[in-house]
């Protein structure tokens, strides 16, 4: 399997990226649990359904091609293709010594974003292990590239990113995640309740870091990714980090991840008695 990876990882990425939108968009289309989850939230969204339901599927699945490209590919092939707006923000938290946690939605590519940090200093991103071993192994082996580190969502996890912090690293976090029972709580998301995590929240206050949002904007034709990285300016609820990505995906809607079962509520959490906000 790791042979395999990086023999995908010589390939060009346009290549890869092409035959990644055409299966998201015959996903789309075979599959009526991921037609009917897009179809829903992009209604809930007030945005054109029609529209946006087939090109961010084919995001998706240019997202999910490019993956081992990003993981298994090296700095120096990287580098050149992610371009880079805000990155001020960062150097001036590393300068100050303070740690950055940086919110990056499921939008665009989180990947090519953990990497393009670890350019200038150690980043420890949070994940959710898979079930089976061959796939984890694999996590393991891709995402731990030079400058960055993986945090399992676990109190151990946790515990490690808290040390992070404290040393005056980046930490990354997928915001829109919905979080395990007892780590969250119901606040708006795009007209609708959706259980959101408070760790943002709880580390940004135990540990005095900087909050930024950020995401990488996948270009045409293999070209790579524009970051863009932007303040939190208000404090980091829930609430408030919601209503960031909801600016964030409405400038950039087509790369967000409708599919993903954004209100669903995890295993011991009741749903809300009202589910609309």
């Amino acid at each position: 399997m790791l042979a395999l990876a990086w023999l995908v990882a010589r390939l060009p990425l346009s290549w890869l990226q092409s035959a990644g939108a055409l299966s998201g968009r015959v996903a789309l289309r075979a599959s009526g649990a991921f037609r009917r989850k897009t179809e829903q939230h992009l209604a809930i969204a007030g945005l054109p359904v029609t529209e946006l339901a087939t090109a961010s599927a084919g995001q998706v699945g240019a997202a999910a091609a490019e993956t081992l490209w990003i993981w298994f590919s090296r700095d120096e092939r990287l580098k050149p293709l992610i371009r880079t707006e805000g990155m001020e923000w960062l150097l001036a938290a590393k300068a100050s010594g303070r740690g950055v946690i940086l919110l990056t939605p499921h939008l665009g590519s989180f990947e090519a974003a953990a990497r393009m940090v670890a350019f200038s200093f150690p980043i420890t991103v949070l994940y959710k292990p898979p079930r089976g071993a061959l796939g984890h192994s694999l996590i393991l082996e891709g995402r731990n590239r030079p400058g960055v580190h993986l945090a399992p969502a676990s109190a151990s996890g946790v515990r490690s990113l808290v040390r992070a912090l404290r040393r005056g690293e980046a930490i990354g976090v997928l915001p829109d995640q919905v979080p395990s029972q007892g780590e969250g709580t119901w606040v708006p998301f795009f007209n609708r309740l959706a259980y959101t995590m408070t760790l943002p929240e709880r580390l940004a206050r135990l540990t005095g870091a900087v909050v930024l949002m950020g995401h990488a904007e996948r270009l045409q034709h293999g070209q790579g990714w524009q970051m863009r990285i932007e303040p939190l300016e208000t404090d980091p609820t829930p609430l408030e980090v919601n209503r960031a990505m909801e600016k964030i995906i409405r400038r950039l809607p087509e790369q967000y991840f409708w599919g993903y079962n954004r209100y669903k509520a995890p295993p011991g959490v009741s749903q809300p008695v009202r589910e609309d906000a």
